[in-house]
């Protein structure tokens, strides 16, 4: 059983810095590629950010040049650093990752999500 598990969220003022880190557990062959969505309140879930197995990031434009993603390939890991957070960031971040099991199959995978909340 293949499980997601967020962390880092929480309550940051504006201008502020958070880290949201995911860790993929489980049995699989690979991992493809990792990502970060979010959904704000009354408002459909999007992209924030992707990185591929091999390390080629994709931004949304709201977040580039404040928000890096990065992973550990050996630790089944994908990180978000937010920085300069606005309040319009403020919404459910989602990790997701695509998973190739043994075999052919490949299935896509979410976290439970975590709040980051940005306010004074």
């Amino acid at each position: 059983q293949v499980r997601l598990v967020e962390s880092g969220g929480g309550l940051v003022q504006p201008g502020g810095s958070l880290r949201l880190s995911c860790a993929a557990s489980g049995t699989f062959r690979a991992i493809y590629t990792m990502g970060w969505h979010r959904q704000a309140p009354g408002k459909q879930r999007e992209l924030v950010a992707t990185i591929s197995s091999g390390g080629n990031t994709n931004y949304a434009d709201s977040v580039k040049g404040r928000f890096t993603i990065s992973r550990d390939n050996a630790k089944n890991t994908v990180i978000l650093q937010m920085n300069s957070l606005k309040p319009e960031d403020t919404a459910v971040y989602y990790c997701n990752a695509d998973i190739r099991h043994f075999g052919a199959r490949r299935d896509d995978y979410w976290g439970q999500g975590t709040q980051v909340t940005v306010s004074s």
